[in-house]
C-alpha cells in the first residue's frame, strides 16, 4: 500500500488560470509577423508547451522563419509579465488547500514548463509561496514535458519514492510527463477542481489500494 508524502502541481491551468495569458501573449507576439495559433490548435497540439517547442513547430508547420525565433520569444515573455501582473491574484480554495495540506505534513512542491521569471512572478502575486518547499522551472532541466525530467528532478529534490508522490496536472503534456515519472496522477479539468477535498480524496483512493 502507498503512503502518499507529498503533492506537486503544475502552475498552469493547475494552481493560475494562465493559459489563456501564453495563448494570447504568444498571438500578440506572432501577430508582428502575421502568424497566429488558432485556438483549436492550441487546445488539442500546443497547450502545456513551452514557448520554445511551439516556436520550433510553427516553423516546421507554417514556415516561421528561425531567425526570429528569438524576438517572439522575447516580446512573448514581456506581454506573459503584463498580463501576470494586471491578472494573477490569490484564490481562497488554492490558500485553503496548500495550507491544509502543509498542515498535514505533506510536502509541496510546483513543477512547471514555465520559464524561472514567470514561475515566481505568478507565485509571488499569487501568494502560494509560503506554502510551498520548492519550485521548478523549465530552465532547471535539459527536456522539459511531456518528458518526465521535471518531475523525477522534483520526487528526487523531495527525497521520496515515485509511489511517495501525487501529481496534479491538467493537460496531455504534462499527464504524459507525470506518469513517466512513476508517481501517482490527479488530473483536473480546470483551477477549479484543485480543491483541498478533491486531492484527500485522491490520497484515499491510492492508498486504499
Amino acid at each position: 500500500m502507498s503512503k502518499i508524502k507529498s503533492v506537486i502541481f503544475d502552475m498552469d491551468g493547475v494552481l493560475i488560470d494562465a493559459k489563456d495569458w501564453h495563448y494570447e501573449a504568444l498571438n500578440k507576439a506572432l501577430a508582428l509577423f502575421g502568424y497566429s495559433i488558432s485556438r483549436y490548435d492550441h487546445l488539442v497540439t500546443y497547450d502545456g508547451l513551452p514557448t520554445r517547442k511551439k516556436l520550433e513547430m510553427l516553423s516546421y508547420e507554417k514556415r516561421l522563419p528561425i531567425g526570429l525565433h528569438g524576438f517572439i520569444n522575447h516580446m512573448k515573455q514581456v506581454y506573459t509579465m503584463e498580463y501576470i501582473y494586471i491578472k494573477c491574484k490569490p484564490v481562497f480554495h488554492h490558500q485553503y488547500a496548500l495550507s491544509k495540506l502543509r498542515a498535514e505534513g505533506y510536502k509541496l512542491a510546483l513543477a512547471s514548463n514555465s520559464i524561472r521569471q514567470t514561475v515566481d512572478m505568478m507565485i509571488e502575486k499569487a501568494d502560494l509561496g509560503k506554502y510551498l518547499d520548492f519550485s521548478l522551472s523549465n530552465q532547471d532541466v535539459k527536456k522539459s514535458k511531456p518528458d518526465p525530467e521535471i518531475y523525477k528532478m522534483a520526487i528526487e529534490r523531495l527525497g521520496l519514492a515515485p509511489d511517495e508522490c501525487l501529481i496534479i496536472e491538467d493537460n496531455p503534456n504534462g499527464v504524459k510527463a507525470a506518469l513517466d515519472s512513476g508517481g501517482y496522477l490527479l488530473k483536473v479539468a480546470s483551477v477549479n477542481d484543485v480543491t483541498y477535498l478533491n486531492i484527500k480524496n485522491r490520497i484515499s483512493e491510492i492508498e486504499k489500494c
